[in-house]
């Protein structure tokens, strides 16, 4: 799946991390993401995420 990294960094503004993947999926609806980084954020492994960029590393593996 292909995601606008802009808009993907924009949706995880303002995210305290470490996060878990349920505080990234709240956060960006909070954020007014769209459904395409929705999907992509729903997709990902349970676990907690260090920075944005490990977030938008696991997203690019889909």
């Amino acid at each position: 799946m292909t995601v606008n990294p802009i808009a993907m960094q924009k949706a995880l503004g303002g995210v305290n991390y470490p996060a878990s993947k349920q505080d990234i999926v709240d956060h960006a609806q909070g954020n007014g993401a769209d459904d395409e980084i929705m999907e992509a954020l729903n997709a990902l492994p349970e676990k907690d995420y260090d920075t944005p960029a490990a977030v938008s590393k696991e997203v690019g593996k889909e």
